[in-house]
């Protein structure tokens, strides 16, 4: 059931709602969280699939925060808000309400989503895109328990991470960080299984992908040891390589599907560690509202400290430098000495 509103108020849209609950015989409302969507125009249908196949699992009232530009100094004056409410089929197993704003009305979104909140029900804003460099100080953050960025959508997701870490509030995270859940707990499961003890770790990744850096800074920070970062074509994290007293043990996934663990000692081992869409990182965020400490300490490890570990790790690059530098060196002491050699006969030869 659609019900489209035109330039019209939360009130209208609150009343909407119950009227809609009624026509299609659920009067009660039984969500259990309100999810706010903050994107633009382009990704808002991505963005709207993806949370009402996690509403399978987490039943929510879903409101899409849509900004749209006013292309006119005379529509930016104007404030006006659009609706769309979805119910039933149209919503899967929760309630969506899209709402367009226009004109003066976009800077003051919190004033338009706060009447629409589920009472005592749990708060979640997601940015697809374009996130706040401070999502907690954002007028739709400062609403919200817990608040989903995504720095891979990022222009510059690297140093992304570290605007994140700087302005890191308890309730943030990124689905970037979800991305990595099954080859941490793969890692985890993986130096259970050994006696050992780890002296160097290994990361390897596409290039821009902050999930690698995630991975690394979070293996150096609860193993203690040096991590180096590697760039490969991808897709996605491709491989950790661990140097351990009792042999490596190397987690291979070269298909971005199917993953092969090897460790010293036993059979290879092909493991199940596919990429996973939006809508299954979505839904892995909205089982836990509590403030993920893990994310937390990986973020802040700081990606300066993990560069200079990596140096630590690779000697072969600082042999091969001080071997060019050496060669440097006789290569320009030799034409040096070759011309005094020279000379010295010519001098003879005219007296």
């Amino acid at each position: 059931m659609k019900t489209d509103l035109t330039d019209t108020t939360s009130s209208k849209i609150n009343k909407a709602l119950v009227l809609g609950r009624r026509a299609i015989g659920t009067p009660a409302v039984g969500m259990v969280l309100t999810l706010v969507i903050v994107t633009d125009e382009e990704n808002a249908y991505d963005a709207l699939k993806a949370a009402n196949e996690a509403s399978r699992e987490h039943p929510s009232r879903t409101l899409v925060v849509i900004k749209r530009v006013s292309r006119s100094p005379r529509d930016r004056a104007k404030a006006r808000l659009d609706a769309e409410v979805r119910l039933g089929a149209d919503a899967s197993t929760g309630e969506t309400v899209v709402l367009r704003l226009y004109g003066e009305v976009v800077d003051h979104a919190q004033s338009v989503v706060l009447p629409l909140l589920l009472p005592d029900a749990p708060v979640v804003v997601w940015w697809p895109v374009n996130a706040p460099s401070d999502p907690a100080n954002d007028p739709l953050g400062a609403l919200a328990q817990r608040r989903v960025t995504d720095t891979y959508s990022a222009e510059q997701p690297i140093q992304e991470l570290t605007a994140r870490a700087d302005a890191y509030t308890p309730g943030d995270t990124d689905l970037s960080w979800t991305r990595i859940t099954p080859w941490r707990s793969m890692l985890a499961a993986a130096l259970d299984q050994v006696v050992c003890e780890v002296t160097s770790a290994e990361v390897e990744g596409e290039e821009f992908n902050p999930s690698v850096e995630l991975l690394a800074m979070w293996l150096a920070d609860r193993l203690k040891v040096p991590v180096r970062r590697s760039k490969s074509a991808g897709p996605g994290l491709t491989s950790v390589r661990m140097e351990t007293s009792s042999g490596p043990i190397v987690l291979d996934r070269p298909d971005g599907s199917l993953a092969t663990l090897s460790i010293q000692g036993q059979p290879d081992r092909g493991v199940a560690l596919k990429r996973r869409d939006t809508a299954e990182l979505i839904a892995e965020e909205l089982r836990r509202l509590d403030p993920d400490d893990t994310y937390a300490t990986a973020l802040r490890f700081g990606l300066e400290r993990l560069d200079e570990e990596a140096a630590t790790t690779a000697p072969e690059t600082v042999v091969e430098t001080v071997v060019e530098a050496e060669v440097e060196t006789v290569v320009e002491t030799a034409p040096a000495a070759k011309p005094a050699a020279k000379k010295a006969p010519a001098r003879k030869a005219a007296k």
